[in-house]
């Protein structure tokens, strides 16, 4: 309703690693925390761009963030995190190569101008979705938002100085976001 789209939790004009950033956050808040999300929703409204870059830097973000603040990770988990990013920076132009299977799947899918597509909507909100979890493990819905507000800025959502909705207390805002 707010996007002017059918009711899901995946509008198109929304960003797929942003949105499954967002559904990890949410999914990891406590209830009380949940509400406090509820004045972002209309900074998520537009971010859906295509390219490598927004992906990759969301993925960047949200890996580095579980690899630091982490507690425990088993080594699968420190290995897929640690190669997700790695591809992210490779993306970015800061890593000579992709890490995983990116090595493979990457060049093949780009000599067909599927790279970038598949990277957006499949790879990457996977990616950051686990990032996302990892990091919750060991953070409180405090940090979670404080993320969740970084990924938006990396995004150039969240404008400073930008006025707070006006909705964030109506009814159907509860019910998309609580």
């Amino acid at each position: 309703m707010l996007a002017r789209e059918p009711w899901t939790d995946r509008p198109a004009c929304v960003h797929p690693v942003l949105g499954s950033i967002a559904r990890m956050v949410h999914d990891h808040s406590t209830k009380a925390g949940r509400r406090a999300l509820l004045s972002f929703a209309p900074d998520f409204l537009e971010t859906a761009h295509v390219g490598f870059e927004g992906s990759a830097r969301l993925v960047a973000l949200c890996t580095s963030t579980a690899l630091a603040t982490a507690g425990e990770l088993v080594e699968d988990e420190r290995r897929r995190l640690s190669n997700a990013r790695r591809t992210a920076l490779y993306l970015l132009g800061t890593a000579d190569e992709p890490a995983g299977p990116a090595r493979w799947w990457l060049p093949a899918l780009n000599r067909v101008a599927l790279g970038e597509p598949f990277y957006r909507t499949f790879v990457a909100p996977e990616q950051a979705a686990e990032a996302v979890a990892v990091t919750a493990r060991a953070a409180d819905d405090i940090r979670l938002r404080q993320l969740l507000k970084q990924c938006l800025a990396v995004q150039g959502a969240r404008r400073p100085g930008a006025p707070s909705p006006s909705w964030s207390a109506s009814p159907v805002a509860q019910r998309l976001w609580l």
